[in-house]
């Protein structure tokens, strides 16, 4: 029987615990496990980096919700990201990565895979002939894309670039932290593997860090699960347990972040001192019509460019209140930064450097005219 998005968030992975009928699973807050003989592991629980109840229930409900047969639970998304390129590519290999992504995944590539002896060339993944070009034929293991990406909300054609990808015998990876599952399931289109910031909208409330891979195919699973376990960096037992609370009201959450992000958008958008909105819900951004086709709604994410240049951009955020001054995204609560000083510094002098007079805003659910209110007086 098929269920409903919703229905998954709270019951996958989580039917009642079987001794008690708790019917929140339980925080199995334990390093290891007794055996009933050598070589006979309970349930086939030995130790925790290896196995742990609730990380499994975590990992259940995730591949649910992105409709993949494997899912597996990380210690922070870059941990993820970590382990998925060590377990497909090797020194020599080359990814195709997004000419605006996360920051910390260009220093993942830049500062750390590069000197390891993997390749990477950035490319606008919002067009897949400049995709296209990019690959290096026989070399090219992975198509690394984001959509919308971080944080100019760039949006990938995903059936497009499954196709691209697939032509040069390479994995499609998309990272779906800005989207969420509820908003966009990359693997109906064609993605191999699917990342996530499980720190993001999943966990929703700011309270934790963690990471996801969903595998589209179940052999690439084991082999990222193996790795997983070889690796270490798994999420521990207590961080499970608060994800999978937060997932449990995912859908709702999304959409009044959808809600607010759209009035937000259309404020802004007609503002003297914004200079361009950059909202994939705007008629207006280049990637609207794919992302009308691929995503349910349009998402909380919204960045805007300062009339005023650098200068008013950080002033921006400094006047800001309601809007925490913050890196992260994704909770309950808004957040502003500006992402050349913040989360993007990273990038500073490389091809993924972001405008100087970007404001990126990860909007919240609260009460939407409190957040105009803030805004009209941060902008000044």
């Amino acid at each position: 029987m098929s269920h409903g998005f919703d229905t998954l968030a709270i019951h996958a992975g989580q039917d009642p615990e079987a001794r008690t009928g708790a019917v929140i699973p339980p925080i199995y807050q334990t390093s290891t496990y007794a055996q009933d003989a050598v070589g006979a592991p309970r349930q086939g629980y030995e130790y925790s980096r290896s196995g742990n109840p609730t990380r499994d229930a975590l990992q259940e409900c995730l591949a649910a919700l992105e409709g993949g047969p494997v899912g597996l639970a990380f210690a922070s998304g870059l941990a993820a990201e970590d382990a998925l390129l060590r377990t497909v590519c090797k020194p020599g290999d080359h990814v195709v990565i997004p000419d605006d992504a996360y920051g910390g995944t260009y220093r993942l590539f830049a500062k750390v895979a590069e000197r390891w002896g993997l390749a990477y060339t950035p490319a606008k993944v919002s067009d897949p002939d400049a995709v296209r070009a990019a690959i290096r034929p026989g070399a090219t293991k992975i198509v690394w894309v984001e959509t919308p990406t971080n944080p100019l909300l760039g949006i990938a054609d995903l059936a497009a670039l499954a196709g691209v990808a697939h032509e040069a015998d390479a994995l499609l990876v998309v990272d779906n932290t800005f989207a969420s599952p509820y908003l966009q399931q990359p693997i109906a289109f064609g993605a191999d593997v699917v990342v996530h910031s499980t720190t993001k909208y999943i966990g929703g409330h700011s309270d934790v860090v963690g990471g996801a891979l969903i595998a589209a195919e179940r052999t690439l699973g084991e082999e990222l699960r193996y790795h997983q376990n070889a690796m270490g960096a798994v999420n521990g037992p207590f961080d499970a347990w608060l994800t999978l609370r937060g997932i449990k009201t995912l859908g709702v959450r999304m959409d009044r972040h959808c809600d607010n992000a759209e009035r937000i958008a259309a404020y802004l958008d007609g503002h003297a001192k914004v200079g361009q909105v950059i909202y994939p819900g705007l008629p207006s951004h280049p990637g609207h019509e794919v992302a009308a086709k691929q995503m349910r709604r349009f998402g909380g994410m919204i960045s805007f460019r300062a009339a005023g240049g650098e200068e008013h951009a950080v002033e921006i955020c400094n006047r800001a209140k309601l809007f925490v001054l913050a890196e992260s995204l994704g909770g309950v609560e808004s957040l502003i930064e500006h992402p050349g000083r913040m989360t993007h510094a990273s990038a500073a002098g490389s091809p993924l450097e972001v405008p100087g007079d970007l404001v990126r805003l990860s909007v919240g659910i609260e009460t939407v005219d409190d957040l105009l209110a803030d805004l009209e007086q941060a902008l000044g």
